[in-house]
């Protein structure tokens, strides 16, 4: 089982990132997945997640209207889209499947916000 995910990087406040979560070695349409996020030394916050169809999505308050979940089973892969990134969403992005204790996890993907 592997998540990878990538996208990341360096983005000015107000613009963009696509963070995508290849997943493998297991069927992806089974699960509904989650996006997490961390900041050094503080706990992994769980921002968003996205049913199995895709077809309902969740959001925690901080993103809600500004960030978009969504998948493509067919490719194995997951998508986040954040629009009007703030500087308080710099972070490591991670993807979750419900396999095994605790989920697994990819490695991260780190946004950074910053003028």
């Amino acid at each position: 089982l592997q998540l990878v995910e990538s996208g990341g990087g360096l983005v000015q406040p107000g613009g963009s990132l696509r963070l995508s979560c290849a997943a493998s070695g297991f069927t992806l349409e089974y699960y509904t997945i989650g996006w997490f996020r961390q900041v050094p030394g503080k706990e992994r916050e769980g921002i968003s997640c996205i049913s199995r169809s895709g077809g309902m999505t969740n959001y925690a308050d901080a993103v809600k209207g500004r960030f978009t979940a969504s998948r493509d089973n067919a490719k194995n892969t997951l998508y986040l889209q954040m629009n009007s990134l703030k500087p308080e969403d710099t972070a490591v992005y991670y993807c979750n499947v419900p396999i095994g204790v605790g989920g697994s996890w990819g490695q991260g993907t780190q946004v950074t916000v910053s003028s």
